[in-house]
């Protein structure tokens, strides 16, 4: 198939050992794919990737502005992960590069996590566990709990908290949440007006809150000391939003029970790089290296998703979904018609500037979708031509151009 771009040029890199479906998937559209096993950074990172049209990373690599400069043929990031905060997202947008994500595909198997945590947490699982692999048996029912009448406290009712209420009331726990956004309750899950409230009221409290400076470090000594003595604690959100010593505190104090965390402030670039944190040696804390989205499943759904929304981008040129330019989506493009795709500043007047290069030059429009933001504009303008490329070369000189595409 002849197509405007011949897509066996599409170079694809794909970083941090991301699911195979990825690979797959973008090989079959017949775009050239490489693959790294382990994040990079610095001029290994531009060796591998500088000149991609497309890149794939999760949460170890690093894409700041200094990168974008330099790879003037990226056209989108796929973050094979929930977050984006490791994208310099302005200057990817400031060039014109889309950036995906996966927000929602691994939603599930953190929530297996977390209802499996609080079990273990009220059976002293992990401390009978590693009592017994030191040839120490502990049988006793002192400190072990059902979950069942028990009082969870969501902070964060979204994709995840709200899986993890509905497993949780499946239990027979009863269910409170806090959210700064009015959410609806699933099951019998009760809102609490103020975070405070609720972490007084619960024996055992989950976050699953997003980084972001209203929720950085919002937990410390004093919401801690808020809590229930005796209760649990769990953080498989975001590592910047608990103060660990804090929590280190609470624990050998014997006001908290214990503890399960997966995510931290400072994490390893590598599996062969050393942890170190304030809760190691704390034998009532379940400590995870930032698993809690890692099963097979989840890994093979973010794949899949991203994977598509990038093969969509560049096939139709469409930007639904993306995080950090305006969402602009059109059908299929229709046989013999060529679509120009048209980056720009959002200033006034330029629209009508690019309508005056398609007529001037005799074409018809037969479908335009136009989106702003603030700073930039995307429009995907359909036109009876034959003209693609001569129209490209045109609508690139008009000043408030930042990127042009052409497809057909």
């Amino acid at each position: 198939m002849t197509t405007s771009y011949p897509l066996h040029k599409i170079k694809v890199v794909l970083l941090e050992n991301i699911h195979g479906a990825a690979a797959r998937a973008l090989e079959a559209e017949g775009y050239t794919v490489e693959t790294h096993a382990r994040a990079l950074s610095g001029s290994e990172l531009l060796d591998a990737a500088g000149d991609a049209h497309l890149i794939g990373i999760r949460s170890k690599t690093r894409l700041d502005a200094g990168f974008f400069e330099r790879a003037t043929r990226l056209w989108a990031v796929g973050c094979f992960c929930i977050g984006t905060n490791q994208v310099a997202l302005a200057e990817a947008a400031a060039r014109g590069v889309a950036v995906f994500n996966a927000p929602f595909s691994n939603t599930r198997s953190v929530a297996e996590l977390t209802i499996a945590e609080i079990i273990a947490l009220h059976r002293g699982i992990f401390l009978r566990c590693a009592r017994m692999h030191l040839g120490r048996w502990s049988k006793s029912a002192s400190g072990a709990h059902e979950v069942r009448g028990r009082t969870l406290g969501i902070v964060g009712y979204g994709r995840i908290g709200s899986q993890v209420s509905i497993l949780a009331e499946a239990l027979g726990m009863r269910v409170l949440f806090f959210d700064t956004a009015r959410c609806l309750p699933l099951g019998n899950a009760q809102a609490v007006d103020a975070l405070d409230d609720l972490l007084a009221r619960c024996d055992v409290v989950s976050l699953h809150v997003p980084s972001t400076a209203a929720t950085r470090r919002m937990i410390g000594a004093a919401q801690l000391g808020r809590m229930r003595k005796g209760a649990y604690f769990i953080n498989n959100a975001r590592g910047d939003v608990v103060d660990l010593d804090a929590l280190a505190g609470a624990l050998r104090s014997g006001h908290l029970a214990g503890a399960a965390v997966d995510v931290f402030p400072e994490e390893p670039e590598s599996n062969d790089d050393p942890f170190a944190c304030a809760l190691l040696g704390l034998d009532s804390v379940i400590l995870t290296p930032h698993i809690a989205g890692s099963t097979e499943e989840a890994q093979n759904n973010i794949a899949e998703e991203v994977s598509t929304k990038l093969i969509r981008f560049m096939n139709n040129g469409s930007t639904s979904a993306a995080v950090n330019v305006p969402q602009v989506d059109l059908p299929v493009l229709h046989a013999g018609r060529r679509r120009i795709l048209h980056y720009h500043r959002n200033v006034p007047g330029v629209l009508s500037k690019i309508h005056r290069v398609i007529a001037d030059r005799g074409n018809n429009i037969s479908a335009e979708y136009l989106q702003s933001d603030p700073k930039h504009s995307y429009v995907i303008i359909d036109v009876d031509s034959s003209q693609g490329e001569a129209l490209k070369e045109e609508l690139g000189e008009i000043p408030e151009t930042i990127r042009v595409r052409t497809l057909w």
